[in-house]
């Protein structure tokens, strides 16, 4: 049975702006994944999330759930994408962190970088762009990705 990723990118604009604590500085959906046709490589669901890691990668950002404080574009996705008991995995990733990761990190073979499998020159770099274009605009906090697993 295969394992499918499903999640978006969000953002929250107006926290750059008026600080994290105004009524104002929510989270905002900027694009579903779906629009960015990353495929299902479990070599990079692994380093990224943990997700099918019999790879021996130590994921980025494994099992952190639905952020509290997720946008409502992004809650209404996951509600329509099925009953939250069919997704597992659920987990998010801020863009901060991302640029911190160590992109050299491999699995326990030593043979699979992050890089190799999950960076620029992979599936994944459509999401990168997005992230990285939102986050010259509104800053590295305040921008992430939020995914889970069917």
């Amino acid at each position: 049975m295969s394992t499918d990723v499903h999640g978006m990118i969000e953002c929250r604009p107006m926290a750059r702006l008026w600080g994290e604590d105004d009524e104002d500085a929510v989270w905002h959906a900027a694009i579903d994944l779906f629009l960015l046709d990353i495929g299902n490589a479990y070599d990079a669901l692994a380093c990224l999330f943990g997700v099918r890691n019999g790879f021996g990668f130590h994921p980025l950002a494994e099992g952190r759930g639905l952020p509290a404080d997720a946008s409502d574009g992004l809650r209404d996705t996951f509600q329509a994408w099925g009953d939250p008991s069919d997704a597992h995995g659920t987990t998010w990733v801020g863009w901060a962190e991302l640029e911190a990761a160590d992109w050299d990190g491999t699995d326990a073979s030593g043979r699979l970088s992050r890089k190799s499998v999950a960076g620029a020159g992979s599936p994944w770099a459509p999401v990168w762009d997005v992230m990285r274009t939102l986050a010259g605009v509104h800053g590295s906090s305040y921008v992430r990705l939020v995914v889970w697993f069917d």
